[in-house]
């Protein structure tokens, strides 16, 4: 199944619904919401910067990955990336694959 890295920053609401929630229940209700869809959370993590949350699951498909985002960012509630992520195995599959790739002006 694909993993996915999702990189949320919060808004102000986010914000509050975290310190009303809490950060455990939080990532228990996250867990349960990959389960029910056919996933797995496997990480989340808060963090300084420009990122508030990071997590890290797998997901069906990037369908699947598109709609957790759409359904993050449309609850106003934060703002979030999603990054696909490669195994080893894949790396050395995409590396196998000729591409023919020409620079311009090459």
């Amino acid at each position: 199944m694909p993993k996915y890295l999702w990189q949320t920053s919060y808004t102000a609401e986010g914000f509050k619904g975290l310190l009303k929630e809490g950060a455990v229940n939080r990532v228990a209700y996250m867990r349960d919401l990959f389960e029910k869809y056919g996933g797995k959370l496997e990480a989340m993590y808060w963090a300084f910067g420009d990122s508030d949350l990071y997590t890290m699951g797998e997901v069906p498909d990037n369908a699947a990955a598109a709609a957790c985002s759409m359904a993050v960012s449309s609850s106003g509630a934060g703002h979030t990336t999603t990054v696909v992520l490669l195994t080893p195995e894949e790396i050395d599959a995409a590396a196998k694959l000729e591409v023919g790739f020409r620079a311009p002006g090459a």
